[in-house]
């Protein structure tokens, strides 16, 4: 079903866009060397994601939810971690009205260990095929493809063939620990020719670029904010502080700036830059 956004409501959220060079001071955005970063997801009044790692939740309204395909269709590429795509099978398109091909956004899945079992059914690949979105560009690991020693009939080679056809594909980007660096996957981004991603989810990748020595790599932050409560032991917005100054010994917690809160029906939106 396609979407609309209304214009007024497009106009409030406009100076967080990414802007049409993606160098402009008035951004926020001077690195000419990575993507413009937006950071964005929908959260419930306890800070929660989900009910729990794995449960798909729906939290924002009709006019958030619409606010999210405005944002892709003005985003090189939409990102996701490995989680959210085998909990979601996530179509990651724009659904706007005159939502185009060229409009489109480029699917980024970071998947260190190659653990996402992709395949024809999956919906980002039924959405490519059907002419509706793009084929997802997979992040893994470089020693991924040594250690499954891949042959014609690997699973993974299996799931490139695949995603090649539609134009995507599996690349391979450094791991410390099983984990990516941010600064190694921007730069494979620039590679790609990517100028702006719009980063979605799920808890881990969101609280890792909040941590504080990442903050500045995000240069803007579009939070949807639904009235209601998941209760403990959801997947929480809480990042983790990596100093181990105390708020009384210095430790300044991160805090958005040049913020703008708009009300989307019961939801309401925060923006800002950190």
């Amino acid at each position: 079903m396609a979407l609309s956004f209304p214009a007024g409501l497009a106009a409030q959220i406009a100076p967080y866009l990414p802007p049409a060079s993606s160098s402009s001071p008035s951004s926020g955005h001077e690195d000419a060397s990575r993507p413009f970063v937006t950071l964005t997801f929908a959260t419930s009044l306890d800070a929660s994601l989900a009910l729990a790692p794995g449960v798909q939740t729906h939290l924002s309204g009709p006019l958030s939810k619409a606010m999210t395909h405005h944002l892709r269709a003005h985003h090189s590429a939409i990102l996701v971690g490995v989680s959210t795509a085998v909990a979601d099978d996530p179509g990651l398109n724009c659904r706007l009205e005159g939502a185009d091909l060229a409009r489109q956004p480029l699917p980024i899945v970071l998947d260190p260990h190659a653990r996402w079992e992709v395949s024809e059914n999956s919906r980002v690949v039924q959405t490519a095929k059907n002419g509706k979105g793009r084929a997802p560009i997979i992040l893994t690991a470089r020693d991924v493809v040594a250690k499954n020693d891949i042959h014609d009939d690997s699973s993974i080679l299996q799931r490139q063939r695949l995603l090649e056809q539609y134009g995507g594909g599996y690349i391979t980007v450094p791991a410390r620990d099983g984990r990516f660096r941010w600064e190694d996957v921007l730069a494979a981004l620039q590679r790609l020719g990517v100028r702006s991603v719009m980063v979605e989810g799920g808890g881990r990748v969101i609280n890792s670029l909040l941590e504080e020595e990442q903050q500045g790599l995000v240069d803007a932050v579009v939070v949807t904010i639904a009235p209601t409560w998941l209760g403990q032991g959801g997947v929480v917005v809480s990042p983790q502080r990596t100093t181990t100054a105390t708020a009384t010994a210095g430790f300044v917690p991160p805090r958005l700036r040049d913020v703008t809160w708009v009300p989307m029906g019961e939801d309401v939106v925060v923006c800002g830059r950190l």
